[in-house]
């Protein structure tokens, strides 16, 4: 009697359940697998060291572009949140700044609002920092670690001046923030959409610039505005100021973002100033600086470039696959 009643209760939910299934087949979770195998062996061959640090932090990232996603440690909202990483990049300072030497970390990180073909709320990020080396040594690095998985020999770097020139005739560094907004409204049906200057660029960038170099093959670009330094340094180039950072883009896919890190504990706190008054003008949650972070950066960040790398459209480009749901486990409708 137990056991029919038992069969009874468990039948509806065997006929709802049909995407049980993974996204991927056993071929595409085999490379998986390979892959890896085969970024870890490349640290390991490089004298890296890979660490683990923990998903669950007190603070979440100033960075308006970014919202992580909030759990509680304790059954009523009053508790104080914690949030899951949406990188590894505060841990991995701070194990910087106590002395680490090389490191990588392979593992997942989180963001809300992250859903679509080629972004999901939780995904695999390499990220990785390299004690003494010029961005010019990361991208080279990265090119060696990229190429071989994907089959491809070589790579080329333009800076996000030179293609806004060519793709827009637009010059984004001195362009004012009308010009950007003609821009995009000429190319794209954008109907009341309001945005900043950096909102216009990322716009141009993504819409317009992405899909003209989707034919070049392995892409960095360098030199961002330092309006979009993010945590990196910023330097002088024909008397403009740029950020000392690059992304790299597999034809037309953006897949890495990679940094000479910012060292500074005043100017970290002045970006962080930034990045909450953006956040008030957008109607987002302001976010406090995380206090270690800050810490760590006072007792002494070594010179290092760091880079993050995104592992599940990595395999997406080595697969010739259309979704991330083709080459995760289970991605977030199936879980």
């Amino acid at each position: 009697m137990i056991r029919a009643l038992v069969n009874t209760w468990r039948a509806p939910a065997r006929a709802e359940m049909s995407d049980w299934r993974p996204g991927m087949d056993r071929a595409a979770l085999q490379a998986r697998a390979r892959l890896l195998s085969q970024l870890r062996e490349f640290f390991t061959r490089r004298g890296v060291l890979e660490v683990d640090t923990p998903l669950l932090a007190s603070h979440g990232v100033t960075d308006p572009a970014i919202e992580p996603l909030r759990v509680f440690s304790a059954p009523t909202s009053s508790a104080p949140p914690l949030f899951l990483q949406s990188s590894p990049e505060f841990f991995m300072k701070r194990l910087l700044a106590a002395g680490s030497g090389d490191i990588y970390q392979l593992g997942p990180v989180f963001r809300r609002g992250e859903q679509g073909s080629r972004h999901n709320p939780e995904f695999t990020m390499l990220e990785w920092y390299r004690l003494g080396f010029s961005l010019a040594d990361l991208i080279d690095e990265v090119g060696q670690l990229v190429g071989p998985c994907l089959g491809r020999s070589s790579w080329e770097s333009a800076t996000y001046q030179e293609l806004f020139l060519d793709v827009l005739d637009l010059d984004p560094h001195t362009a004012a923030t009308e010009a950007l907004e003609h821009a995009a409204r000429a190319r794209l049906d954008l109907g009341e959409l309001a945005l900043d200057r950096d909102g216009w660029l990322d716009l141009l960038m993504s819409h317009c610039i992405e899909p003209k170099i989707a034919g070049r093959g392995l892409l960095f670009v360098t030199a961002y505005p330092a309006s979009q330094a993010a945590l990196a340094c910023c330097t002088e180039v024909d008397g403009q100021a740029v950020a000392d950072r690059f992304e790299l883009y597999v034809d037309g896919v953006e897949l890495a973002n990679g940094y000479r890190e910012l060292q500074d504990p005043r100017e970290l706190e002045r970006r962080a100033d930034l990045d909450n008054a953006r956040r008030r003008a957008a109607g987002q949650e302001e976010r406090v600086l995380d206090p270690r972070l800050l810490a760590a950066l006072h007792h002494g960040l070594p010179s290092c470039s760091g880079v993050a790398l995104g592992v599940d459209r990595l395999l997406m480009k080595q697969l010739g696959a259309e979704r991330l749901d083709d080459v995760m486990p289970f991605s977030a409708p199936r879980c």
